[in-house]
Order: C-alpha cells, then sequence, then structure tokens
C-alpha cells in the first residue's frame, strides 16, 4: 500500500496543485484516465472546501490529503482541522428563513463531491473533519515503465 501525504497552507492557490497532484498518483495507481476528470474535481471541490474552513475559523494548520493506491482502489483523503458543529434536523422556520450562506455552500460542496464520487464518506467533530473518496483501480493500468 503506497502513500502520499501532502499538506498545503489553507490558501485558495494551492487547491489547483493539490489537484494536479492527486490526478497524477491517480492515473499512476491506475484510475480509469475517463475517470480523471471526476478525481480533479472532487478533490478540488474538497480542498476548497478544507480551506474555507480554515479561513473562516482563523486556523494556521495546513490542509491534509492522503493519497493511498491499495490492492483493488485507490482513495483520497481531504483532512481539515476545523470545529464541526454536530449536525442536527432544522425546522421548517430555519430551512425557509434566511439560510446561513456559509452553511449553504458547504451543502453545495459536498452535493457535488457525491455527484462525482460513488463512495465517499464524511465525518465531522469538534477537532476537524475529512472527506475520504475511493476509486477502483485496474492493474494492468498503474504499470509503467
Amino acid at each position: 500500500m503506497a502513500t502520499v501525504e501532502l499538506r498545503f497552507s489553507a490558501l485558495p492557490e494551492h487547491v489547483r496543485t493539490a489537484r494536479l497532484v492527486a490526478a497524477a498518483v491517480a492515473r499512476r495507481a491506475g484510475v480509469d484516465e475517463a475517470v480523471l476528470d471526476e478525481v480533479r474535481l472532487a478533490v478540488g471541490e474538497a480542498c476548497s472546501r478544507a480551506v474555507g474552513l480554515h479561513q473562516h475559523a482563523g486556523i494556521s494548520a495546513p490542509v491534509r490529503v492522503l493519497l493511498t493506491e491499495e490492492e483493488k482502489q485507490f482513495s483520497i483523503e481531504v483532512g481539515d482541522e476545523a470545529p464541526h458543529a454536530p449536525v442536527r434536523a432544522r425546522s421548517a422556520d430555519e430551512v425557509l428563513g434566511d439560510p446561513d450562506a456559509e452553511t449553504e455552500e458547504d451543502e453545495m460542496g459536498l452535493a457535488v463531491i457525491s455527484g462525482l464520487v460513488d463512495d465517499v464518506e464524511v465525518s465531522a467533530g469538534e477537532n476537524g473533519g475529512s472527506i475520504r473518496m475511493r476509486w477502483p483501480t485496474t492493474p494492468q493500468a498503474a504499470q509503467f515503465t
């Protein structure tokens, strides 16, 4: 199991680099070429979300991206250190009222990621959160000379 770890300052200009690294490592791991655009978009969305959470909370810690090649799958985990409030049901008045722009943007980002990646896990707590995405690999595609 090979792992690449990328850490970058929570600045929007570093998201592009994370996308490029993710696509290169995914290609090398054997992710189908037809899926690489989805990998780039999903990683960009997850990293942008983490950067936004860090900036909003005033956190100077870097955003963490783990790219892991396993036997038949490739996974990417984007982690943040922003405290997340527990998810709770909202009343109709809250939903219909003036929605919090940050919460709405966060939910939209997660919806985009879910639309791009079939296998997604989102976790969040007081000490940060993570989005773990997985794609199948084909061993013959992973062989390079």
